[in-house]
């Protein structure tokens, strides 16, 4: 057994569930229980700690942990000093970075930043929007939102700077968007002082390259069928791949297998087609893993 051990924060909260299921594509299955902090997990050299995502950098820069998960707009909030292994481009629903955006009221006179001029704003990323105003010149009042911030304006503040992905929330309290103040994807971060460590180095390495590997193969497809020779030529130039097909010779000298990488929503078109063009035994199965 290895001497190593990193202590590793995973996001808990929204995007807890979405980064724990990128870690079990990756090949490490965390078993958590109901109020558990520290999950176990299948590698003696990681401990997990869930942790609120905005505090993983800070806790992360003082040492308390050596590495973990957390969104690059909690790293600025926090001013972190660390350093970034990897961006993993995955979200709580989707595969789109969310947002910061400044919002107001659908009714409300307010349509662009400089019309916040004196004016209050609520917000959980309190540092981010003051440096946000300040590169735009702008003096407004910024403060701490404890949640619910959505349903602060027009009554209690005149805008709010929120996390967005999908924007239903936004729609459903009546807000209309006026900046992005950023986009952000979760980050693989560790301290400076593990990243010289080599040992340490290679293994945060290789966790980086699984879980970009797992991320890689989210929504594609392995696909593979028998084709009869005479009409490989027409099947190789419809079928898409990410690189070329692979193409093995069977026993029967006149067919030959045919494997490739595709798009999920590819193969609803694609399979009638193949089978029309006399290919058989067609497969399609999923993937956990591609590494480029």
């Amino acid at each position: 057994m290895s001497g190593l051990k990193l202590r590793i924060g995973i996001p808990k909260g929204s995007l807890e569930d979405a980064t724990i299921e990128l870690f079990e594509k990756a090949g490490y299955i965390v078993a958590r229980s109901s109020r558990a902090y520290r999950p176990a997990i299948d590698d003696d050299e990681l401990e997990v700690r869930l942790v609120r995502p905005q505090e993983i950098a800070r806790y992360v820069e003082q040492g308390f942990l050596d590495c973990g998960v957390t969104g690059k707009d909690w790293i600025l909030e926090n001013d972190a000093d660390v350093h970034v292994i990897c961006e993993l481009k995955y979200n709580k629903s989707t595969s789109l970075p969310v947002k910061w955006v400044l919002a107001v009221h659908e009714n409300s006179p307010i349509y662009k930043p400089s019309d916040l001029q004196g004016k209050w704003i609520a917000t959980e990323a309190v540092n981010m929007v003051k440096q946000y105003l300040k590169k735009l010149g702008i003096e407004a009042h910024v403060e701490f939102s404890w949640g619910a911030t959505e349903v602060k304006v027009p009554e209690l503040v005149d805008a709010i700077v929120d996390i967005t992905e999908t924007g239903s929330s936004l729609r459903a309290n009546h807000l209309r968007v006026i900046d992005v103040i950023l986009e952000s994807f979760p980050q693989f971060i560790c301290s400076h002082k593990i990243w010289e460590e080599p040992e340490k180095r290679k293994k945060l390495s290789s966790m980086a390259l699984l879980l970009q590997s797992a991320l890689n193969a989210r929504n594609k497809v392995g696909l593979k069928m028998n084709v009869p020779k005479e009409k490989l030529t027409d099947i190789l130039k419809i079928l898409p791949s990410l690189r070329n097909p692979t193409v093995s010779p069977l026993a029967d000298g006149q067919w030959v297998a045919v494997e490739t990488i595709l798009d999920e929503s590819q193969v609803r078109d694609l399979a009638p087609q193949l089978k029309e063009m006399g290919a058989e035994g067609i497969i399609e199965y999923s993937l956990n893993k591609i590494i480029y």
